[in-house]
Parts: C-alpha cells; structure tokens; sequence
C-alpha cells in the first residue's frame, strides 16, 4: 500500500517486493540500508555536476527501491492518491508541475546571495513543502524528498540537519508545516527550518 493510503496512521501497511510481501517495519531497514549509501554519494560530490532536475529526483528513487519494487521504481505515479488530508494532482499534472517546481527552485536558488541571505529559508521550504505536495511517486516520498535536500543542502554548503522527526509530539507538529505549504504558505516551514539550521550549528559548535 502506498503512502497515499486513506488507512489510519498507524495501521500496518504492506508492499509487493521482490522479497515477498512486506510489511513497512520489515521494508524500513531495507530502504533504510540503501538511503545511507546514497547520503554517502551525495556528502561525496557524487552529484554535484547533475543539474536539479526530474532525472536527479528520479535516480534517487530508483536507487533506493529498484531491487525492492522494479515495477515503479524511478518512475512518476500514475494513480491518484491521497495523503492524509491532502489530495496530492492527479497523475497527468505530476510531469508539468514537476517542470514547473524545479525552475522555480533553480531561480530561489540562484538569488541567494549569501549563506545568510534572508530568502534562504523560504527557499528551503519551497523545496521541501512543494515536492512533498506534488507526491511525484507511488511511495517512499518523504525519503526521496529527504535526500533531495541533503543535495541541496551540500550544494549550499550548509550543514546536514535532522530531516525526519522522530518522536510522535515532534512528527505531528512537523505534519502541520507541509499541510500550510500544500496552501503555498512556506512561513511555518521557514520557521521549522530556522529550527534544524540552528540546531545543527548548536551541535557543530559542540563538537568542536
């Protein structure tokens, strides 16, 4: 079942594999093991001469999920989902709008002067909360998405930060900032992302 299940939250889900049906707590360390690799590249420059486009987006998928789910693995969903309240485009809008989103992201990018730059963050949240609106793929979005800005992080020269809340107070506050971004309100995800910058300069600054 895709991410875009109308199941309750924290009902169990399952996937067609290669390795047999299985359920998501099975399928997290698999996927798991492969988005470690894949932020190993990207913290290598691995990317770093692809331009952010609908190819790069599309490898990553396919890298984490080929060997798991062949059948759509690297490929744009072509059925209509639902994401807890959020009624992501239909199918036949997710290859424009994903054209759309990443000229857009390109001419945030490119405006920022600085690492300070006070659009910087609003840019940030454009990239986060808009891909995740578009819900390009039948599953594992929030991964891909996840590892798309580690790259755009690196190309910034910004610090890792923690992307995937993990308690459940913490996750249901974050679920609130990409529902304002379905509305194209980016402050509460400009807010989050002053958050885990500074967080993660809190923990540079103590390591050092």
């Amino acid at each position: 079942m895709a991410e875009g299940s109308t199941q309750p939250p924290h009902a169990t889900r399952f996937i067609e594999t290669t390795q047999g049906v299985l359920s998501y707590a099975q399928l997290a360390p698999l996927l798991g093991e492969r988005v470690l690799r894949l932020l190993e590249n990207i913290e290598d420059e691995t990317f770093s001469a692809r331009p952010l486009e609908e190819s790069l987006l599309l490898e990553f998928h396919r890298e984490i999920c080929a060997d798991l789910t062949p059948d759509w693995a690297g490929r744009l969903r072509l059925t209509e989902v639902r994401v807890g309240q959020h009624e992501p485009p239909p199918p036949h809008q997710v290859a424009p709008l994903l054209r759309d989103y990443f000229a857009d992201l390109q001419a945030r990018l490119d405006s920022l002067n600085a690492p300070d730059d006070p659009l910087l963050l609003e840019a940030l949240a454009f990239a986060e909360g808009r891909l995740l609106s578009i819900h390009p793929f039948t599953d594992f979005n929030g991964r891909v998405t996840r590892l798309f800005l580690a790259e755009i992080l690196r190309r910034l020269g910004l610090p890792p930060v923690d992307l995937a809340p993990g308690a459940d107070s913490a996750r249901t506050n974050y679920l609130l900032a990409p529902r304002a971004a379905d509305g194209s309100d980016w402050q509460p995800l400009s807010i989050l992302w002053q958050r885990r910058l500074e967080a993660s300069s809190g923990v540079e600054d103590a390591e050092a």
